[in-house]
């Protein structure tokens, strides 16, 4: 059984060059793709159409063909890209051939210089992109950059393709910095780097010199100070069943002293406590202040993402991780 369908992989700066392009035409591809041997029990690709498809020889791909496996496969781009003053376009195509339970496939762009017999989830990169799958909870697309050594995850939730068919992900980072998530060329998501990100340091925040006051009262009810507990209210809560009868061959001499079983008392209130009230002096909640970040220049909250006007790449990897097997293919788009 075969799930996960990469088809083509395409890196380019929209309508100007296509740096990175794979079709997977022929078996040819295997001199320009490095499988990572990472793990000893790394999974192996295999060339194939998959069990269902248009064309059996057009639509061949790279598929992952064991189950709970890491996969890891990288290409070399012909030369380093950058997206200053330009719109950076990375776009794949993928087929999830049977329902997985736990498994992503993500495409990264690698610096130049990474070790792609040895690429690994810690291996550090520029971009991921790709949908992520586990259990009912995960289904979403990954959109993660790399920025002073952090990856920052995008932090609206991006709902990925479930089923079995073929999907095209593409994500656009444009120069004004902002950028748009396509699934099937429909837009799913799009804003600012600096709002969905965490590039920059928050414009504002808690005020360190401020506290709480003393005297604040944030208890929306309190005790009735006029409540009692009414004297007949104490009650055990398990008492001696009155219905249990000491047994006829029961010998005190030996079975030592006969104790009726405990039964619950259906006399017990539970734990008294007054009535709620609501507070003459409450005040709301406490919000604390918030102020400018002291460290950071005002001009700095406004300046351009440069790391991303300037992301500069010579790697593009699959890196893929399946409790199923899939299927990974990339075809013409």
């Amino acid at each position: 059984m075969k799930g996960l369908i990469l088809f083509t992989a395409l890196l380019g700066i929209a309508l100007s060059e296509v740096f990175f392009k794979e079709e997977f035409l022929d078996e040819s591809y295997k001199s320009r793709w490095v499988e990572s041997k990472h793990k000893s029990d790394m999974g192996e690709w295999k060339y194939t159409a998959g069990k269902f498809y248009g064309d059996a020889e057009k639509d061949k791909g790279i598929q992952t063909g064991e189950d709970a496996r890491f996969y890891g496969i990288s290409a070399k781009l012909e030369k380093p890209f950058s997206n200053e003053n330009k719109d950076l376009v990375i776009q794949f195509q993928v087929k999830h051939e049977q329902k997985i339970d736990c498994g992503g496939g993500y495409l990264k762009v690698y610096p130049a210089d990474v070790n792609q017999e040895d690429l690994h989830g810690d291996s550090p990169y520029y971009i991921m992109f790709g949908p992520d799958i586990c259990g009912y909870s995960t289904k979403k697309v990954h959109v993660i950059f790399n920025y002073k050594g952090k990856n920052l995850l995008v932090k609206k939730t991006i709902a990925c393709k479930d089923d079995e068919l073929s999907h095209v992900y593409t994500l656009v980072v444009k120069s004004d910095n902002t950028y748009e998530v396509y699934i099937d060329l429909q837009k799913k998501e799009s804003g600012t780097l600096e709002d969905d990100w965490d590039f920059l340091p928050p414009k504002k925040i808690k005020d360190p010199a401020a506290s709480k006051p003393e005297d604040w009262d944030d208890r929306e009810k309190i005790d009735d100070p006029e409540d009692s507990k009414p004297e007949d209210w104490d009650k055990p809560q398990h008492i001696p069943d009155p219905d249990a009868k000491k047994p006829e061959d029961w010998d005190d001499d030996i079975d030592g002293e006969w104790e009726p079983p405990m039964v619950d008392n259906p006399d017990y209130k539970g734990e008294w406590k007054p009535k709620q009230i609501a507070n003459p002096d409450y005040k709301g909640k406490w919000v604390h202040p918030r102020d400018r970040q002291p460290r950071i220049h005002p001009r700095r909250q406004t300046v351009p993402l440069q790391r991303y006007r300037r992301c500069r790449s010579g790697c593009l990897a699959s890196e893929v991780w399946n409790h199923l097997r899939q299927l990974l293919h990339w075809r013409r788009l």
